[in-house]
């Protein structure tokens, strides 16, 4: 049993579990303004059990199923770089078949999650491919200095997938629909583009050595933090303008907005072209506010 509980931390270690922050408060907001849009009133309809389970259930496997691609592709470069040799699988504390057996049980789980949906079946006729676009993303390092938008786009997803399944025909008879999810989306693409630029900066010179492509690695570090700035001056810009195709939010979300602003500010004074040593403060712990933050006040503003 307790050899059990040991493999099992192991593989919430290996992948990451607590980064699953940055993602689903998004879902969880999209899927809040899709049951407050229709509504007869301003307040949102009662939050429906099934679909909350299905969110987070889908949520949960199909990242934990992505992050252990991402390991299994990366164990060759993760071994070479001094940073990530540590690491589960090329330390050889999560075995390469364990490893595949997560992908293939939290795949399942995530097809499985998709029938708490229904009678609405587009989750599940999309899950293949919402799963290969996810799995995608581990090997685009091989060949675009641009992985880091692929990756925003694979977060993008979230809402975009939770909305698709809470509206379910309305999206399909009136594609106008997702506009605001969209809008939400794009937010999400360029604020994961933006915080994942910074983090590649401290592989720089590695990427570089193995040939491995990165924005930092092709322009420089001045150069990134630059692009990741404008990332995220994009990401306020768009989070702004939603409530102009979302009119259910209010004030007290633009204040979210405005502290949305201050805290990547402050992330970017984090770090400097000579000193990268606070990036896990700026890469995580920051980011983990402006998700978490972001869903609690555009809840109460739907909710009040």
């Amino acid at each position: 049993m307790k050899d059990a509980l040991a493999h099992g931390r192991r593989l919430f270690e290996l992948v990451r579990f607590s980064h699953t922050a940055f993602a689903l408060p998004f879902a969880l907001l999209a899927a809040l303004m899709a049951w407050t849009t229709g509504a007869a009133a301003t307040p949102p309809r009662p939050w429906r059990g099934a679909e909350l389970a299905g969110i987070l259930i889908c949520m949960v496997a199909a990242r934990t199923a992505a992050m252990a691609v991402n390991r299994l592709a990366d164990a060759k470069w993760d071994a070479l770089n001094p940073r990530t040799a540590g690491r589960h699988i090329p330390t050889g504390r999560v075995s390469v078949p364990s490893a595949i057996t997560l992908v293939v049980i939290c795949s399942g789980v995530f097809v499985a999650g998709t029938l708490l949906f229904l009678p609405n079946r587009l989750p599940l006729y999309l899950s293949a491919a919402v799963l290969a676009f996810l799995f995608g993303y581990s090997y685009t390092k091989r060949f675009t200095s641009w992985s880091h938008f692929y990756l925003g786009a694979a977060l993008m997803l979230a809402p975009i997938s939770v909305w698709v399944a809470i509206r379910g025909p309305v999206v399909v008879h009136e594609p106008a629909d997702l506009i605001p999810v969209v809008i939400l989306g794009a937010a999400v693409l360029v604020w994961v583009a933006g915080f994942d630029i910074l983090y590649a900066c401290q592989d720089l010179e590695f990427d570089r050595q193995v040939g491995l492509q990165s924005i930092p690695a092709r322009w420089g570090l001045q150069a990134a933090l630059w692009i990741a700035a404008l990332c995220h001056l994009a990401t306020v810009a768009l989070l702004a303008a939603l409530p102009h195709f979302y009119p259910h939010f209010g004030w007290l979300y633009r204040a979210g907005v405005g502290a949305v602003l201050v805290l990547l500010i402050y992330e970017h004074t984090l770090l400097r072209p000579d000193d990268l040593r606070r990036v896990n403060l700026a890469f995580f712990y920051v980011n983990v506010v402006v998700s978490g933050g972001l869903l609690l006040v555009g809840t109460l503003d739907l909710l009040l």
